[in-house]
């Protein structure tokens, strides 16, 4: 018996397919390039930075998460004096104890002749003290933070606005001490120009918060910004200003020889650090210590619009810096969990 194979018939047809366009699933690939481009050689993605969110829309978010801003202050204040025995008592004596060294070297070894040296000098440490707490603390802390940013979803302003928080409260502390001084030297402040301080603790915070949101974003790229601040601002800056000595006695003159007032007058902390002197000092024209029957001129002899206009000139100068402040920061906030 011959076996034959069944001759072959014809293939059946395979079921109908939809045609697929490689350009098309090219388009729909995360790592196309183009419309026909290569994905070769190419191991992650890069995330570019937009500034699609406004400064208006940050600042938004940030005042919803005031609460969150608060707790952080509140925080940030007890973990400083954790485990101290004195605790919140160090915001008093850690101030009492820089005025005394103070006062012994300018006060009775250089003895610089101002009576009641201590005020003029406490009078700008206060508006010092905080601008200078403000932004050493806000530079380093969202390198200091990284874990919370890496993990948790918050605007990261907030961060550095809390640390110039924490400075106001420690400010508030340390004008307590200024009360108990004026109480126990029976010094009392200029009562009718008073309402000058609001007008120069407004410019001195919106400054301080611009300063400390910059320094902030910029010290986690350049770590090195961190030292360079506590340089720059905690030696260099502090003698730029009329603290430790009398802006009439020993700079008016020798600036204005040289036509030099208004260079000395665009440090932002000089007017406001004059303004607090003009207020809790109150005192243009005293006989000096060295010659009792002389009498000096400490404090200039400006009205108080003077003061005025020229801190409503460092809270202008301080709003721009601070939508600058914002639009860096934003830029750079994309990319902190991957540079931390």
């Amino acid at each position: 018996m011959t076996l034959e194979a069944p001759a072959p018939g014809p293939a059946p047809e395979s079921p109908p397919s939809e045609s697929v366009e490689p350009e098309r699933v090219a388009d729909s690939s995360v790592y196309a390039v183009g419309e026909r481009g290569s994905i070769a050689g190419r191991a992650k993605t890069t995330r570019v930075v937009s500034s699609d969110v406004t400064v208006t829309d940050r600042l938004r978010e940030v005042w919803r998460s005031r609460q969150l801003l608060r707790n952080m202050v509140r925080t940030e204040i007890k973990v400083k004096y954790k485990n101290s025995f004195l605790g919140m008592v160090w915001s008093l004596l850690s101030p009492a104890m820089a005025i005394g060294v103070y006062v012994v070297v300018f006060g009775l070894i250089l003895k610089n002749g101002v009576p009641d040296f201590v005020i003029l000098l406490f009078s700008g440490l206060l508006a010092w003290n905080l601008f200078l707490n403000g932004v050493l603390a806000a530079t380093g802390v969202i390198v200091n933070n990284a874990a919370l940013v890496k993990k948790v979803s918050f605007p990261r302003e907030i961060l550095a606005l809390g640390a110039v928080g924490s400075a106001g409260v420690f400010f508030f502390f340390q004008g307590c001490v200024m009360v108990i001084l004026l109480v126990a030297l029976h010094s009392a402040p200029d009562w009718g120009e008073l309402w000058l301080l609001p007008v120069a603790i407004v410019p001195l915070v919106v400054f301080t918060t611009a300063l400390a949101v910059f320094l902030a974003a910029v010290n986690v790229y350049l770590r090195d910004t961190q030292h360079l601040v506590e340089v720059v601002v905690g030696a260099a800056w502090f003698w730029a200003c009329p603290i430790v000595y009398s802006f009439q006695t020993q700079a008016a003159h020798r600036l204005a020889m040289r036509g030099l007032t208004w260079l000395y007058l665009l440090n932002p902390l000089t007017p406001i650090v004059m303004t607090f002197q003009r207020v809790l000092y109150a005192r243009q024209f005293a006989p000096s210590t060295l010659a009792p029957h002389t009498v000096t001129q400490y404090l200039p002899s400006w009205g108080a619009g003077t003061y005025v206009e020229l801190d409503i000139g460092v809270l202008a100068g301080s709003l721009v810096l601070f939508y600058l402040a914002m639009v860096v920061f934003g830029r750079l906030a994309g990319n902190f969990a991957e540079e931390l």
